[in-house]
This record gives C-alpha cells, structure tokens and sequence, in this order.
C-alpha cells in the first residue's frame, strides 16, 4: 500500500508517494501541478491522478495545507462571536498598546479576527487562584446566548479573564449557548490553551472558533470525495509543531494548522538529518508565493511559543519557528513612490500567475526574471510552455522606467529577493543567537534551487545541500512524520521550596490527557512516548525559556537539575544568565509522539540515490545570463550523475521538479543519496568578507 504526502501551496500541489512494496526503482511517485485555490480538493485530487495514483491503492494519507492560514489572513471565515468578562470586550483589538512602526503617525492597526458589534460581555470574574470573585451571571449569559442566536451565528469563542486556572465559567457559559443554539460550534479559551497572558488566549480561542467551519467543511469534502475515489486510508493532516493528526481532531483543533504546508519541509529535513548526521541547518523552501526558513538543531526544528499571525496577534500553541515572507518564484516586482526597485510581497499565485504562464499575468515576477535570463527550463520541465516573448515585455514595463536593460533588470530583481529571503534567514539565525555560518542551508521548493547559492552567499553561508526530492520537499517530509501533540497548562511556582508532588502530578496529568489525544488518533500504547518541558523564567522576567524536564516521579534534586538547565538554556539564547537571581515555572508542556510506519533511510538510498545509470549526463547546452554577460553553461541530468561527481559552475542541474543553478564559484558535489552539496569556493576572510582577485593576488 502507498504512503502519500500532499502539500497544497499557494501556486503548486506537490506530491510524494512511496510504496514499500515495490521494486526499488518503482517505489518512490511524485507530481507537482498547479493549485487551484477556488477549491483545493481539485487540485489535490490532480495530483494523484498526474502521479497516476489510484486511490483504493492508499494506505495512508498525509496532507499539508495552508487553507486555516489563508482563511485568516484573507478573513475570508464566518465570523464568530465572542463572550468575555465586563472589562474585556476590547482586548483582541487593544492588544499590548504596542507600536509596530514608532515613528509613524499614520500607521494602522489589522482588522480584528471578530469585529465589535460580534463582542459580548458577561458579569463574571475568577480570581488568579481559580476561586470565584463574582458567579457568572446566568440571566445576563442567556440574553447574549439569544442574541447571538439573532445574528444567526453559529461559532462562538468563549474567554473569560483568568479561566485559565479554572475554567468552570466558560463551561457553564457554553451550556446556556448550546441551550440557546444547539448546534452551535463553541471554543473555550480553558480548552484551547490554558495559559497566562489573555491577549494570546483570546486570539487563539477566536481562530479556532473562527476556523471550525473553514476547516470542517475542507477535511469533509475532500474526505468524501476520496471515498467516492475508493479510498479507506486514514487522512492525516500536517500540524504546525512539525506532526500530524487525524482529519478528525483537526476538524477540533484547527488553530493547530497555522504553518501547516512549511512544517512538512522541517520533517524532511529532520529526516535528512538522520540520514547525514547533519546536526545544524536551516530549512529553507522557496515556492510560488512565500519563503520560508526554519533552523533545526540536532535534528528538530526550533519551536516558538508565540507565533504572531500578524502584528499584535499571537498564536501561544507550540509551533515550528518558521519565518515566511512574501518572496516566491511568483513575486511581483514593482517600483516604489522614490522610484527604487522593489520585489514582493505580492505575488501573481498561482491565478493568473506569472506572465510567462501565459495565463493572462502582465506584471514581471521572480519567475518572468528567471526565464529571461536563461536560468529556468522553458518547458517547465516538461509540465507546459513557457511564454519567453511575454516574460520580455513584463520586464521591461519596469526596466524601460528605470532606465536598465530587461536583462539588467531581471538580475536586479533576483539580487534583491534573494537579499530578502537572506533577511529571513537572519531572523531565524542571528536573532536567536545562532551563527549561520555555523549552519548548512537546506533548499527546498520548486525554485529554491535556482535562488540557494546566492541566497546564502548573502546569509553568510557556505554549505548548501539540495536533495533529490527538493521540488516536493514539503509532501515528502509528511511520509516521514510522526503524530505528535503539546499540551500545555500554566504552572507558575517558584522553585525555591517548591512542593515537588504537586509538578508530578500536574505533568502526569498532562500526559493521561495527551494520551486520550493519541488513541484518538489510531495511535496504541506501545507506539506511544511523551516529553516533558518546562517554560521558565527569572522572577520578574515578562518571557519564558524552554527547559527539559525528566520523565517520572520529581523530587527536590531534580528540581534542582532543572534548574541548573534553566541557567544553560538561557545562556545558549540570551548570552547570560545567573544563579544568584530566583527562577520560577510558568507553564508545563508534554510533548507526545505517536510512532507509525515510514520510509527507512536505507531504502531511500536505493530508491533515490545516485544509480550510475548509463547515459549522457549532459542533457544541453544553454546561453544564460550571469553578472552582466551571457554563458553557454551544460545542463545536467541528476540521473546520469555519480556519487562523488564534482560539477563546477556556472552551470545548471535539472531535476524532475526543480532547477539548481550554480553560478561563479559554486561547486557542487553529488553524495551516494543522490543529494547535490554545494559550496562556495569565493576566498573569505574570518568574518565571511569575499576577498577580491587582482593582478597582485588576494586582498
């Protein structure tokens, strides 16, 4: 039975399937086909039928998809409604009373995830210790609940101040609403993610009340249209925190796809990893419409605990610390009000796409540049033809205003959305103490290769490694994922004198809860492991840092060693710490890990790796533009290379679904799993300065 992975991104549908059962060079199906965003279940269903899938063939499905986060961002959701305590109605639109630009007067805060007229408020108050202060007023709660029902809402989002210790107003506040609407959908802040801070509890509690109906009404169609195909495989959805989970507690916890596609491409290089005992890298994948860059450290993607959909509103569940910016193969580029070249953020998708498409795009994007300067396949490899002629004339509508070449141009946009994606790169590195030069970069995604080498020559990095599935790096990656949930309770204690029972208990009870979770999802006792950390703090700190804890029952000694880990963890992301000042939990996070079957490093060898096939390992020759002069450079077959093969650039490497150009001083190296490891052979100094060749020599 087949293992496949879909990824649905914003311009491409990538698959990757793998049968166990096959002959070695049978066993490994990919497709790449172009999203349809009107209704993604088409394109996903395209995609196997290119790959020449037959559904009854499946054993498992694993599906990445960016439709929670488009839905947000596009507020393109039925609205829900919101019940808080008297005081609060305006907090999802107050925020932290923080600036995002300090000096502009004129800047303008995001439209709130639920608009005023749909916020209602209750006379009710907890007090930080759970006990009640004030009852939640039952006769004011049911004329809200009949409110609501008056506007015909039927999702509603419940977050009360201070429920996160105790969430029995919210659940006597969700009785009276099913009372009043029975078939309402209702998320309460107690559930969703019971910790401090009600910015961050409210605005997760409003997406996922938000994205019940987006996300269910997705996951049942695609579903039944399986069923139709003749499938019974389990649908399994990628999650943000770099696992997956039955369709069906999606459809529960759906705040949990946000980041949903770019995960998949973590767990691929999670598994390269593995396979290379490569411990420090960042992630990166470039596709139609974003970039996006993880840093992965002995094997795992870095995990932030607030993650800001947009500016002012974070998402506190656990999720992979992908930075994503508007830069793709289908950014648009266009000149500023001072007459400057700019790329991004906005992108011609995947309708009407690219000039070059021929689909009815006129605006130049990354993609048109590529064409034009001879460094993308006309053919698409193979999938349709591209418009040269049109790529021409969107160029030169900014290159004639700006007084360049459409050649010159084109360049110009590349060099600055490689800068761009550099930038990213900065964000996920540098800012969280980390030298990427330290680091291997890896390049996913339909155009990553065409854009790695200079993204990291500007990064600072010197080691690139492309493997062979780059092109459907994120559909790949969700073959090779395991089911995982966190959950969280807040758990604010000094550790001075600290009642050790009472954190056993408290992670014990975590864990029975993340247990229930993984049996939901198929998931048996013996296939099931759980982790344990803490999120602690200095006393008077307003941020947390992750700590490990051990498994079992915790004594005063092993309080003791966790904070010992504390003080580390803090230096290795602050720079400093210090054992005089007091420490204190805040929240407590298990992680649990669902085992199942997945593709073994060793049969990948042998179904991707470098085969010696017989042949010519130049395909062509072709003219391609490169720092102001055009090049005859060969175009190579991956196929037709050997394991230990040197190709020195400028030249271009074709894969199946993915392009890799290597310019000046990139020399690539092809590995016995058929990865191609690029470096940079410019001479630097200790800081990473490119030393300039004269008649002299080096200086």
């Amino acid at each position: 039975m087949l293992r496949v992975g879909i990824d649905v991104g914003g311009t491409f549908t990538d698959l990757f399937a793998w049968d166990e059962e096959a002959a070695e060079s049978d066993r490994v199906r990919t497709a790449k086909v172009l999203s349809t965003p009107n209704d993604p279940v088409i394109g996903f269903m395209n995609a196997l039928s290119e790959a020449g899938i037959k559904p009854s063939e499946i054993g498992t499905i694993i599906h990445g998809t960016t439709i929670g986060t488009n839905a947000l961002i596009e507020r393109k959701y039925p609205e829900p409604a919101l019940v808080t305590t008297a005081g609060f109605r305006d907090t999802l639109e107050i925020g932290r009373q923080r600036r995002r630009h300090l000096y502009d007067p004129y800047q303008v805060k995001s439209q709130p995830l639920i608009s005023r007229s749909r916020r209602f408020t209750v006379s009710e108050k907890l007090g930080a210790d759970g006990t009640t202060v004030k009852p939640l007023g039952r006769d004011e709660a049911r004329r809200v609940a009949e409110n609501i029902a008056k506007l015909g809402i039927k999702n509603v989002a419940i977050a009360f101040i201070n429920s996160y210790v105790n969430g029995r107003h919210e659940q006597e506040m969700r009785d009276i609403i099913l009372e009043v609407i029975p078939d309402a959908r209702v998320a309460l802040s107690s559930e969703t993610r019971p910790k401090i801070r009600e910015l961050g509890r409210f605005v997760t509690t409003a997406i996922r009340a938000s994205l019940f109906p987006v996300v269910s009404d997705y996951f049942t169609r695609l579903e039944a249209r399986l069923a139709e195909a003749g499938s019974t495989a389990p649908l399994f959805i990628v999650k943000s925190n770099g696992g997956m989970m039955r369709s069906s507690t999606a459809k529960e916890r759906p705040e949990e796809l946000i980041g949903s596609g770019p995960a998949g491409g973590v767990a691929a290089g999670g598994f390269l990893s593995t396979l290379l005992n490569t411990q420090n890298m960042i992630v990166t994948d470039v596709g139609g419409t974003s970039f996006e860059a993880c840093l992965m450290e002995n094997g795992r993607g870095l995990v932030t605990d607030e993650y800001e959909l947009e500016w002012e509103m974070p998402i506190i569940t656990p999720m992979l610390d992908i930075r994503s910016i508007g830069a793709g193969g289908g950014s648009i580029a266009w000149i500023d009000q001072g007459g400057s070249l700019r790329v991004g953020p906005q992108s011609a998708g995947a309708d009407p796409g690219p000039a070059c498409y021929g689909r009815g795009g006129t605006r130049p994007t990354v993609t048109d540049a590529n064409l034009v300067l001879g460094r993308l396949n006309q053919t698409l490899s193979g999938k349709f033809q591209l418009d040269y002629d049109a790529a021409v004339t969107a160029i030169n509508s900014i290159a004639e205003p700006l007084g360049l070449s459409v050649l010159d141009c084109a360049e110009g946009i590349l060099e600055i959305v490689c800068e761009n994606m550099a930038g990213a790169i900065r964000m996920v590195s540098t800012d969280r103490g980390r030298d990427p030069r330290d680091q291997t970069l890896v390049a996913f995604g339909g155009a990553g290769g065409l854009h790695a080498f200079n993204i990291a020559r500007a990064a600072g990095i010197n080691r690139i490694l492309v493997p062979p599935f780059a092109g459907v790096a994120c559909a790949f990656g969700a073959t090779t994922m395991e089911v995982r949930h966190d959950l969280e309770a807040t758990f604010y204690a000094p550790a001075a004198g600290l009642d050790s029972s009472k954190l056993t208990l408290a992670f014990n009870k975590l864990e029975q809860e993340c247990n229930e979770l993984l049996e939901n999802d198929g998931i048996k006792s013996e296939q099931m492991t759980f982790e344990r950390n803490a999120l602690m703090r200095y006393i008077g700190q307003s941020y947390e840092v992750t700590t490990p804890v051990p498994s079992g029952d915790i004594d005063e000694a092993i309080v003791a060693d966790v904070v010992d880990a504390f003080h580390r963890e803090h230096k290795r992301e602050y720079g400093v710490s210090s054992e005089s000042f007091p420490v204190a939990f805040v929240t407590l996070r298990v992680t649990g890990y669902g085992q199942i079957a997945k593709p073994a490093a060793s049969d990948l060898e042998a179904s991707l790796g470098t085969n010696n096939q017989k042949g010519d390992e130049v395909k062509e020759q072709r003219k391609v533009y490169f720092g102001g002069q055009y090049y005859m450079v060969e175009v190579y077959d991956p196929a037709h290379l050997s394991s230990g093969q040197l190709i020195q650039g400028p030249a271009i490497i074709e894969q199946p679904d993915s392009e890799i150009v290597l310019p000046h001083h990139a020399l690539a190296k092809i590995d016995k799993f058929g990865n191609i490891i690029i470096t940079n052979d410019e001479k630097v100094d200790q800081y990473g300065k490119i030393l300039v060749t004269t008649e002299e020599g080096v200086r």
